[in-house]
């Protein structure tokens, strides 16, 4: 009896650990990702975001996105690239487009470290909506719908965080299903 008593701590034990491990680790696009990898080596991994990430090393930002930050970065996937005009992300990724393309991402990039509780916070103190000052310099609004983060872009238009709180050693990725644009 003390036997299968202890073998079934064991096995509550593991499992524990085994779940807890899982939530450091969030899946986003078929990939784990760790906490102990900066945001590139992480987005490298998911297959969601291979536009996202082709277009940051377009626009020379890799070396950016690898340093110690810390960056909050709301990251559209592959499908939120499909919503733009048919060819503009094969225009943008262009050597002479690349001052617009980088306006774009970094667009996306808050600095600092602003998990969901700290936007969380931030909407609270704002009395319902927060507004991000985004390293280009634009500014981003955020809100919950229900239980959904929003954001809207200087251009009226809104995108939604999908996954939250994808923690690397420099930061925090947001997933979001629309492009945003600066003005």
């Amino acid at each position: 009896m003390k036997r299968i008593f202890l073998s079934a701590i064991v096995i509550v034990a593991m499992a524990f650990t085994t779940q807890v491990h899982a939530q450091k680790n969030p899946m986003v696009g078929g990939a784990a990702m760790y906490p102990t990898k900066d945001i590139v080596d992480n987005a490298v991994n998911s297959k969601d975001h291979t536009t996202l990430v082709t277009a940051v090393k377009a626009a020379g930002l890799v070396a950016t996105l690898k340093s110690a930050g810390p960056f909050t970065v709301f990251a559209p996937t592959n499908e939120a690239f499909a919503k733009l005009p048919k060819g503009t992300v094969e225009t943008l990724v262009k050597p002479e487009n690349k001052a617009t393309l980088t306006k774009i991402l970094t667009y996306h990039v808050v600095a600092g470290k602003m998990g969901s509780k700290e936007i969380a916070a931030a909407i609270k103190a704002g009395k319902g909506k927060a507004e991000l000052t985004t390293v280009e310099g634009g500014k981003l609004w955020a809100w919950m719908e229900g239980k959904n983060l929003m954001l809207k872009d200087e251009k009226g238009g809104m995108a939604k965080v999908t996954i939250k709180d994808v923690f690397q050693s420099n930061g925090v990725i947001h997933v979001i299903d629309t492009v945003l644009m600066p003005k």
